[in-house]
């Protein structure tokens, strides 16, 4: 894996493709979390932790912007099978006319947080600051800076932006501690 500085990867997760998957620093996965793709890339910020049983399908790519992280058993999906009726479904149909599949990147903001065991279907951007409680189901756009939760989400009440300010003097000391070495 194209891996940071302090990248902390439990022996239990299973990476397939590592050579299109690429880590920031400060990056933690913990176990038994899966992470697939194809010819498009999954990119993981630094300071970004993907909790255990977590299950990244990265097929037409993956962005998870700095300090943002996963709970357990969260699922993000970037190609999904059609399940109307009318289309063929499952991977041993191959791609055809007669298979329909939403499709496309994924990207996930800044300080986005991602609730336990919720998912994340196919060409979503989720805004910076943006937080999604457990157990929810993510099928559109988010803007930033809301807390969402729900099947399908919704906004709650917004959120505060004060991390910002968290994350600069975090930023601040990590300089100084690099110096002092």
């Amino acid at each position: 894996v194209n891996c940071g500085q302090k990248c902390l990867i439990h022996q239990t997760a299973i990476i397939n493709n590592f050579k299109n998957i690429k880590l920031g620093n400060n990056v933690r996965i913990d176990a038994y979390s899966i992470l697939i793709t194809s010819n498009k890339k999954i990119e993981i910020g630094s300071y970004v932790h993907i909790g255990a049983h977590c299950y990244l399908s990265g097929q037409r790519g993956i962005k998870m912007k700095n300090f943002s992280g996963l709970g357990q058993g969260v699922k993000i999906y970037s190609v999904n099978d059609d399940y109307s009726g009318l289309s063929l479904t499952n991977p041993t149909t191959f791609v055809s006319e007669k298979k329909k599949e939403s499709e496309g990147k994924v990207i996930i903001g800044k300080h986005v947080n991602i609730g336990a065991n919720s998912i994340v279907l196919p060409n979503i951007k989720i805004g910076d600051g943006a937080s999604i409680g457990s157990l929810s189901l993510v099928k559109k756009n988010l803007k930033g800076w809301y807390i969402y939760f729900g099947i399908p989400v919704q906004p709650l009440f917004k959120r505060s932006n004060k991390i910002l300010e968290l994350e600069k003097e975090f930023m601040k000391n990590e300089k100084k501690k690099r110096r002092n070495k």
